[in-house]
């Protein structure tokens, strides 16, 4: 099989359109983490992603009679610009079908080179499925956007570019995961020429379907995905790129929504380059690997995929890179309620900078205050916890707790004992205009919410944090509409930070 590949690859068309990208050093990251970190830039595609040697591979190969229909596809985005650049080029109607969370600045770049675009459902998967239903009703020429022998064959050729332009015999190169089109073409190519590099595939924790199916030794549907990562958001991966991930694949590696935030930011603070999420999450990988196995002294190359982010994700990306790079710590602290508190709460912080306070006065004996400290390193906050509880400070550690990451840090204070039988739940629904109001509208009006909070981070979801009052005996009916409603829920009533803060 590995033959067969190789001659696609070497046949391969994408330099009518690509471009052989840069393989580039990291020179910070590669002193931070003590080894050579070399940064793929396959962002520099005309299109901004690696998605177009794939597409163009598949269409440039096409029949005269598969020419004469229309091409349609379903993507994310990325391979639907490939798709749409390819067809302006090669003269082919386009159609392209894309989740409705799908960025705007992916969209309207498939518009700007004459793709037809309908958006439909929530993710990946809801697209395929009606891209498909209208390939079937007119008989249309379906650009697979990973699972085909040529498009797989288009992404391996980063793998060619790389041997070509790596000096070290050893290395080890990181790829991101979402179909699997690309890591199965480099790891296929790589590994027929030079068995001893190692490849290694990153995916989010809350969409990992490889990592899944290769545990599971079979292909596994998952549920649900999480979609910051919006480029990698697939339930399934492909067929053809499964069965090359079992041969050629060495590990995979998980990374968090915080790590790929914090990616971002080491990629700019290198290049000055802005990668979108699924662009940085091979190096966010790469960190994790490097951490975990204890790295020292080597080679590592991750590639840096795809730029196409809607600006307004920056104050997301932002606000969650520092938490990523674990350079913050955020505690709940009780204090004692009288003046000079503070101060001395500060003296036991040190030379330390604080980030963040949040403090409401109440009319008892101690106050609970919500801090953000500065760090130099991660294994500060250890210390930091250690001096507060000998300067005899109750601190709580808040710095991975979901929760107070995106809601709570916002709302401290806001006490209402009132509001007896209250439940509080988070929420998250896709991002389109209209969602919140459709999010309001569908809550069963027998319950009334006594805390409500919503921010919109310019993602591709929406997170609501709601307080509800619904008496004991109305649970089972209460859980039921919840059901009802589709989206994906908790029950966040047991969290510590809500306790402290908020009843």
């Amino acid at each position: 099989m590995n033959l067969d590949y190789l001659q696609r690859i070497l046949t391969s068309r994408v330099y009518d359109v690509a471009r052989e990208t840069p393989l580039q050093a990291a020179p910070q990251l590669s002193a931070r983490l003590g080894n050579e970190v070399l940064l793929k830039r396959e962002d520099l595609q005309p299109i901004f992603s690696f998605k177009l040697r794939g597409a163009y591979n598949r269409m440039a190969h096409m029949t005269a009679e598969e020419r004469g229909r229309a091409v349609i596809t379903a993507s994310a985005g990325n391979h639907a610009q490939g798709v749409a650049y390819a067809g302006q080029r090669l003269g082919l109607r386009t159609v392209i079908v894309m989740p409705a969370t799908t960025p705007e600045i992916k969209v309207s770049a498939c518009r700007a080179r004459g793709a037809e675009v309908v958006l439909h459902g929530d993710s990946y998967s809801d697209a395929e499925a009606h891209a498909y239903w209208l390939q079937a009703e007119n008989g249309m020429t379906f650009v697979h956007p990973y699972d085909d022998p040529l498009v797989i064959a288009g992404q391996g050729t980063i793998g060619l570019e790389i041997s070509q332009q790596i000096r070290a015999a050893r290395y080890k190169v990181y790829v991101p995961i979402g179909g699997g089109g690309l890591i199965a073409g480099i790891a296929v190519f790589l590994k027929s020429i030079s068995p001893q590099v190692e490849i290694i595939g990153v995916e989010p924790d809350d969409s990992d379907a490889m990592f899944q199916s290769l545990a599971a030794g079979e292909r596994v549907t998952l549920p649900q995905v999480g979609i910051f990562v919006d480029g990698v958001a697939v339930r399934r991966v492909g067929a053809h790129t499964f069965g090359l991930a079992q041969r050629y694949v060495d590990r995979i590696v998980r990374v968090t929504t915080d790590e790929v935030c914090a990616a971002i930011k080491d990629v700019f603070d290198d290049t000055r380059a802005v990668q979108e999420p699924a662009g940085a999450l091979a190096l966010a990988g790469l960190k994790r690997d490097v951490e975990e196995r204890g790295l020292s002294g080597e080679t590592l190359v991750a590639l840096t995929c795809g730029a196409n982010m809607n600006f307004s994700r920056l104050k997301h990306v932002a606000e969650r890179a520092e938490i990523g790079e674990r350079r913050e710590a955020l505690l709940a602290v009780t204090i004692p309620e009288q003046p000079g508190s503070f101060k001395r709460f500060c003296r036991v912080v040190g030379g330390r900078s604080i980030s963040e306070f949040n403090y409401r006065y109440a009319p008892r004996a101690e106050a609970h205050i919500f801090v953000g400290v500065q760090l130099d390193r991660a294994d500060q906050r250890a210390t930091l916890l250690d001096e507060l509880a000998a300067a005899g400070y109750d601190a709580i550690d808040l710095t991975n707790d979901e929760l107070s990451v995106v809601h709570l840090r916002h709302m401290v204070g806001g006490r209402a004992p009132e509001a007896v039988d209250e439940r509080l739940y988070s929420f998250e629904f896709p991002e389109r205009p209209g969602a919140l109001l459709q999010f309001l509208e569908s809550i069963d009006e027998s319950w009334n919410i006594s805390l409500f909070h919503y921010r919109n981070h310019g993602s591709a979801h929406g997170r609501v944090l709601a307080g509800i009052q619904v008496p004991e005996a109305a649970l089972p009916r209460f859980r039921e509409s919840l059901d009802r409603l589709g989206y994906r829920h908790a029950d966040e009533s047991e969290n510590p930070a809500y306790k402290v803060f908020l009843t």
